[in-house]
């Protein structure tokens, strides 16, 4: 089959799900990582064939694709702020949105420091973050087996100086004071100081009622439990992380969440109410208030 003649057969097959660039975009992905070529080598070699022994994989990628799967579960992969991370449907797509999360925390950030991420998932920012900060500990805190899985298993290149992250399970929802036995139960050797530097945490955030306006890909196949929180109380994640970063963030440590843009004011008035100073809401790349900071 020539390549130019599947391109434009997959490009009309998606163009149900997806806007004619972004389709166009996919395609481009896919055939980039499954055959190596290039998003214009079949413009500029019009004859050329795709190999008959990569032929199966990539229309049953495609079928995965038309079927309304996410192009990262189909492929196994993200990137994340220029690392490629392993995805499954047992976590969320790294979003651009965290990535600036994660700037946000790195320019607070030194050296030799202790960084908490609740509701860690793929384990995007605590990787992240263990590689921006050397000779640091980073813990990534998730109530999911599965993600924690995911999180574990990342083949992330650690720069020289820099430390693995640990994950453990833990249920940020659940009684605070549990955290320092789930902490000292999975990792016997960390020091009777429980405290961190950064508390930051991705939760969350969607309220059920704004199912109607996500894209099917996303509700069909990314975990419900990792995006959803109940329209009758939207703000919980919110407030047991305020109550975790009220006994684990050291004097002076700086804490960040990512929030959905309707519940910026109240967000921070949860941090603002537990005692935290220096409470900002800052936006993201779309102008959008997607984050609140705060420091103890």
């Amino acid at each position: 089959m020539l390549l130019r003649a599947f391109i434009s057969s997959a490009r009309k097959s998606l163009s149900v799900l997806y806007p004619e660039e972004e389709s166009k975009a996919i395609v481009s992905r896919l055939c980039e990582d499954l055959l190596g070529v290039t998003a214009y080598a079949h413009i500029l070699d019009p004859a050329i064939e795709v190999p008959g022994e990569s032929l199966p994989g990539l229309q049953s990628a495609l079928e995965r694709l038309a079927g309304g799967e996410p192009l990262q579960y189909v492929l196994g992969y993200s990137y994340f702020s220029g690392r490629k991370f392993l995805v499954t449907p047992d976590v969320l797509i790294p979003r651009p949105e965290t990535e600036q999360l994660c700037d946000i925390v790195i320019r607070q950030g030194k050296a030799g420091m202790k960084v908490l991420d609740l509701c860690t998932g793929s384990g995007c920012i605590a990787w992240t973050l263990a590689c921006a900060f050397p000779c640091s500990g980073v813990l990534g805190l998730d109530v999911s087996y599965e993600a924690l899985a995911v999180a574990a298993s990342q083949e992330i290149s650690i720069p020289e100086n820099c430390i693995r992250p640990e994950f453990i399970r833990y249920d940020v929802l659940s009684d605070p004071s549990g955290l320092d036995r789930a902490i000292q139960d999975a990792m016997p050797s960390a020091s009777d100081d429980l405290r961190f530097d950064i508390v930051v945490s991705n939760p969350p955030y969607i309220r059920e009622s704004e199912k109607p306006l996500m894209h099917k890909n996303v509700l069909d196949h990314e975990p419900g439990l990792a995006l959803f929180v109940p329209d009758s109380d939207p703000l919980v994640f919110y407030r047991a992380i305020a109550a975790i970063a009220e006994t684990r963030l050291r004097p002076g440590g700086f804490g960040a969440v990512e929030i959905n843009e309707a519940f910026g004011p109240p967000v921070a008035g949860i941090f603002s109410d537990a005692g935290f100073r220096d409470v900002c809401m800052l936006e993201d790349f779309r102008s959008k208030i997607r984050f609140v900071t705060f420091r103890k």
